[in-house]
């Protein structure tokens, strides 16, 4: 028995798993070698769990005497020790290492610990077959555990950027290798979309200066317009009303009504709803529905919007110029779109009635798209606030913007192709049949969502 505190420097292979039997025999000849350094008392070689590719993977710890030894094996004879390696097996193998502290009593000819310090299970190796712990204890370096916080984002060939790239650039790819069983190598599907919804409604409302505002000077008020400025071309009554007319939300009589008119005043437009206009023009607080007809709804409309109930709603959403309404609206949108999936997922069961897959095989396909969908939300709006501080020009960013929301119908297009495995033609047609699918529930979900919006606040 060997008592150390020394340093153990752990390498950690995935090997292809045609070349498996060379690598071991390579890898016992290179245990043999490293026993023959200086400062080396043990080095031991252990066999894991497949990675998610499917290699075979090999864990070498070589306990060294002190740092001293190490770093002078690392600085004179591991570079050359993995280029051996490499040009043996022609890089057909991962490798990765790190630099562990062992403490207390390593017991090379005897057995290990009988029981698992964390769960209490009986051991039979070096790791826990309950819970997984390494059966001896140790201390890693801060590098160590910023590198497992931040391994899935830092290294390129991680599950995060095996997933990433192919939703991006592959269409339908993800979906086909996942219902080929091929599937431990990416993100599972549900956790993918959340974690990229999720992350677009941070990067796309997150506000540093409303969220974060004592980090930031407080800004001199807007300096109010003069009378002339606002009249300048004409009132800005007329100029209210022009804008309402031309997006359609009034009718071509609308009843305006300004704070200088007499309390009793009748003014009610083909809408039945009247709009009250302050004093200086500006819209007032007021909104009047007693002109509007209940008779003209079904029933159980007409005894949930009333016109009262409704110019309550309206007040509460003119109060604050219409910021609670927005910020309930956004609440709200992520549970909207999560509904709209297993609807979407019915449309292509009933658009693909003999391709003989399982419900659930057409929500996989939905919930690839959405998280691509907010993927490229997520990359437009970083984008553009990278052009906007690089004062890049406005054209630049249109035409990336343009270029990124048209490849989002061909992106389905595609999908559809390879998953489904279909005729251009009968794609096509059922591609247009989906797009409008979507488009109508987009409709109603988000008109829905409205309404509970403004009734909420």
């Amino acid at each position: 028995m060997t008592d150390t505190s020394g340093p153990v420097y752990e390498v950690t292979f995935n090997v292809d798993r045609e070349i498996v039997d060379q690598f071991d025999a390579w890898l016992k000849q290179h245990v043999e070698d490293m026993l023959q350094l200086a400062g080396v008392h043990q080095a031991e070689v252990y066999e894991e769990q497949d990675d998610d590719e499917g290699r075979a993977r090999r864990v070498l710890q070589v306990f060294f005497t002190g740092y001293p030894e190490l770093e002078r094996y690392v600085a004179k004879q591991a570079g050359a020790d993995r280029q051996s390696a490499v040009d043996r097996f022609d890089g057909r193998f991962g490798l990765r290492s790190r630099v562990l502290r062992q403490s207390g009593v390593f017991a090379g000819e005897s057995k290990p610990a009988e029981v698992c310090l964390n769960c209490g299970a009986r051991l039979g190796g070096q790791y826990c077959g309950n819970c997984g712990q390494r059966a001896a204890s140790r201390l890693i370096s801060i590098w160590e555990l910023l590198r497992d916080a931040f391994g899935d984002l830092l290294e390129f060939d991680s599950r995060l950027w095996r997933t990433l790239i192919p939703l991006m650039i592959g269409p339908g790819q993800l979906t086909r290798d996942y219902l080929r069983g091929r599937r431990t190598r990416y993100m599972p599907p549900f956790r993918m979309y959340l974690v990229l919804s999720i992350v677009f409604f941070l990067v796309a409302f997150f506000d540093p200066r409303e969220e974060l505002g004592i980090l930031f000077e407080p800004q001199e008020p807007p300096i109010a317009a003069s009378p002339d400025e606002r009249t300048e071309g004409g009132s800005i009554s007329d100029e209210v009303i022009r804008d309402l007319r031309r997006d359609g939300i009034i009718g071509e009589d609308p009843a305006v009504v300004t704070g200088d008119a007499v309390e009793g005043d009748v003014a009610s437009g083909s809408n039945g709803v009247t709009i009250r206009l302050s004093g200086d023009g500006e819209p007032g607080p007021e909104c009047d529905f007693n002109d509007m007809d209940p008779d003209s709804m079904p029933d159980w409309m007409a005894r949930r919007f009333t016109p009262e109930r409704l110019a309550a709603v309206c007040e509460r959403v003119v109060a604050d110029k219409g910021k609670a309404f927005l910020r309930e609206l956004l609440d709200n949108v992520p549970a909207a779109l999560f509904v709209l999936l297993p609807l979407m997922a019915l449309v292509l069961k009933i658009l693909y009635p003999l391709s003989k897959r399982f419900y659930v095989e057409h929500l996989l396909f939905v919930v690839h798209y959405h998280a691509f969908v907010f993927l490229v939300l997520i990359l437009q709006v970083l984008m553009s606030r990278t052009a906007s501080l690089l004062r890049a020009p406005e054209i630049s960013m249109d035409v990336v913007t343009l270029a990124l929301s048209l490849y989002v119908p061909v992106y389905l297009y595609k999908a559809q192709r390879r998953v489904y495995e279909q005729g251009r033609f009968v794609t096509v047609m059922k591609f247009l049949i989906l797009a409008l699918a979507y488009f109508s529930g987009l409709l109603v979900i988000f008109s829905l969502v409205a309404i509970f919006a403004a009734f909420s606040i």
